[in-house]
């Protein structure tokens, strides 16, 4: 056994620490937060053309 094995306990590999967890752990996070910018920001654009096709930006 080395002493990586030793100092992070056999059951981890060795060159990953607890850092690793919460990298990964905030790249998900970072998706969903994306995901949902990019779906309000779609429907937003939908809404604005729909409401412009329906003649609601016509000057009365």
């Amino acid at each position: 056994m080395s002493d990586d094995e030793a100092a992070t306990g056999a059951d981890v590999p060795a060159g990953t620490g607890p850092g690793a967890a919460r990298r990964g752990t905030a790249w998900v996070i970072l998706g969903v937060v994306a995901a949902a910018l990019l779906i309000c920001c779609c429907s937003a654009v939908i809404g604005v053309v729909v409401a412009w096709s329906a003649g609601l930006f016509d000057a009365r």
